[in-house]
């Protein structure tokens, strides 16, 4: 519950801060502005995040008969959890990794690499599916598009104020030169912040959820350990996973980061995560 009251504050920090800037670059009709912008962004996030999803990975929809481990964890897992069965998709992509995606658990997508069934045991499996169940139960894929949207549409605006000081306005004896510096470069960076707040937040969480729902932590911690070093050694292929879309994987998708980069992921340290795990003893669900 303490995480997802952070989780929705800061999302209300985003919402302000995405209206406060459009009131800073154009007064009153820039705040509507951003929040028509936002209001669009976000139905889009809610409609649409799925498919963009899944057609950046290159997924595609896949039967029991190709994945049958695959299938056969996953009905386990949501008939224990009383959850609705997800459509499976499979990325074409030989490093392991996941993520779910989905507006509710009646849409829920959940999407792993041809790697991943590799290179995991069946408990370590079982272990990975969980946790991306486990953002489908705790609606994070929602959660995190909405964030990744809200950040996005920041960004936008602070593109606004950059054009602004460059080119001037018809405005300008109305304009706040101090409001657009702030908006230019403070609010971005803010945005990242949150948006990084919200998606390590809800990572924990489905981690712990992971692990009630199979009563076997240490074997999500072994899965996070192996995906971290495959991910690092080769990452998933950039037709598959890129910027956009990276915060949906249950690891960083994009290869070993530097440590600005590190500090700045939507992912926590995988460090972080085992050591939790290593924390919780559950019995399943």
């Amino acid at each position: 519950m303490g995480n997802t009251f952070r989780t929705f504050l800061l999302l209300a920090v985003l919402s302000a801060l995405l209206v406060l800037g459009g009131r800073a670059i154009g007064g009153q009709s820039g705040m509507v502005l951003a929040l028509g912008l936002a209001a669009a962004m976000n139905l889009g996030s809610w409609w649409f995040s799925d498919k963009l999803a899944l057609m950046a990975s290159g997924a595609q929809e896949i039967g029991p008969a190709e994945v049958p481990e695959v299938y056969r964890s996953v009905s386990n897992l949501v008939q224990r959890a009383g959850m609705p069965m997800p459509r499976i998709f499979l990325i074409p992509d030989a490093t392991p990794n996941a993520f779910a995606t989905g507006r509710s658990p009646d849409k829920a997508v959940v999407a792993v690499t041809a790697g991943l069934i590799n290179i995991l045991s069946p408990d370590e499996l079982e272990g990975v599916l969980a946790h991306e169940l486990a953002h489908v139960r705790n609606r994070d894929t929602l959660f995190m598009a909405i964030a990744a949207t809200m950040a996005a549409a920041i960004t936008m605006l602070a593109d606004m104020a950059r054009w602004a000081l460059i080119f001037g306005s018809g405005r300008d004896e109305d304009r706040n030169p101090l409001a657009d510096m702030v908006m230019l470069l403070v609010a971005p960076l803010a945005a990242l912040l949150i948006q990084m707040a919200v998606s390590r937040a809800r990572e924990y969480e489905a981690d712990a959820a992971a692990a009630r729902l199979t009563g076997r932590p240490l074997s999500l911690a072994n899965a996070l350990l192996r995906l971290q070093q495959a991910n690092e050694i080769r990452p998933v292929h950039a037709a598959a996973a890129h910027p956009a879309t990276a915060h949906l994987y249950i690891v960083n998708p994009l290869g070993a980061l530097g440590l600005l980069n590190r500090l700045f992921s939507t992912h926590p340290p995988i460090e972080q995560r085992v050591e939790k795990l290593k924390g919780l003893t559950f019995q399943a669900q």
